[in-house]
C-alpha cells in the first residue's frame, strides 16, 4: 500500500521539485538521493500505518525539510541526531527500521538542513509527551514549490492549480490511516480539506510567530482525545 502510494507521487506538475523522483543536481549528495528519500518516506509511513491517531497536514514541502529528507516537516538535522541535545528530538522518533541518511551535499551545511517549522513541530510533540508514532506529517501539496529565479533553495506559496493537483494524493493519504483525526496546519491546507469534504480541525501554522499558538492548540487537541 505505502510503496504504491509513493509511486503514485512520481507524476508532478511542472515547476515543482519532486524529492522522491527528481535529483537536485546542484545540491544533492549523489544520484542515489531520490531513492534514499523514497526509502525514508516508506519507512516513516509504514511504521505508523496501523497506529496513527493524528494526521498533521501543512501546505507544501520546503527546501530545508522534505526536499532533502523526503518527509514532510522533517529536517536533515533531526534525522542526523543534531537536535537531540537542545530539543530532545531523536532520529528514532522519525523511524527505526532503516538507518537515516543525508541527501544534501555536506559542504552546503555541515550538520544538514534545518527547518524552523520542523523543529517547532517535532519539538512540540516531544514537549507535550505525544508519541511521535501516533502522528503522521504530510502536505496538501506533496512536492516542493520553489522560486524559479532563486532556484531550489527557496520556497514559495503553491498556486491554486498546484493545490488542485495535490488533492488526489491528499485523499489517498488520509484514506490509508483509517480513524485518525485530521489536523490542518494553516489555512491553505484547510481549503484543500474543505474541498474534499474531509472533517478536520484547524491549528495555527507555527511559522511567522505562530509557534506558541500552535503548541497551545496542539496540546488542547491531543489532550482531548487521550
Amino acid at each position: 500500500m505505502i510503496s504504491e502510494f509513493i509511486q503514485s507521487l512520481e507524476p508532478s506538475p511542472k515547476g515543482l521539485f519532486n524529492p522522491w523522483f527528481h535529483q537536485d543536481k546542484k545540491h544533492d549528495l549523489s544520484p542515489d538521493s531520490p531513492g534514499n528519500r523514497r526509502r525514508q518516506l516508506e519507512a516513516y509511513l509504514t511504521e505508523r500505518l496501523k497506529r496513527a491517531r493524528f494526521l498533521l497536514i501543512a501546505e507544501a514541502l520546503g527546501y530545508q525539510g522534505g526536499h532533502f529528507t523526503g518527509i514532510a516537516m522533517t529536517s536533515e538535522r533531526i534525522l542526523l541526531g543534531c537536535q537531540e541535545e537542545k530539543y530532545g528530538i531523536k532520529p528514532e522518533h522519525v523511524f527505526k527500521s532503516i538507518q537515516p541518511v543525508r541527501t544534501s551535499r555536506p559542504d552546503l551545511i555541515k550538520n544538514g538542513m534545518s527547518e524552523p517549522t520542523a523543529t517547532i513541530v517535532w519539538g512540540a510533540l516531544i514537549e507535550l509527551n505525544i508519541d511521535p508514532y501516533d502522528v503522521v506529517l504530510w502536505n496538501a501539496v506533496p512536492w516542493h514549490p520553489f522560486k524559479e529565479v532563486k532556484g531550489m533553495l527557496s520556497n514559495r506559496t503553491p498556486s491554486s492549480s498546484e493545490l488542485e493537483a495535490g488533492l488526489r494524493h491528499l485523499k489517498t493519504f488520509i484514506g490509508m490511516f483509517h480513524g485518525a483525526k485530521v489536523v490542518a496546519v494553516g489555512r491553505k491546507c484547510e481549503q484543500s480539506l474543505s474541498e474534499l469534504c474531509i472533517e478536520h480541525t484547524g491549528v495555527r501554522h507555527p511559522a511567522n510567530g505562530g509557534a506558541t499558538k500552535f503548541r497551545e492548540q496542539l496540546h488542547h487537541l491531543t489532550d482531548k482525545f487521550r
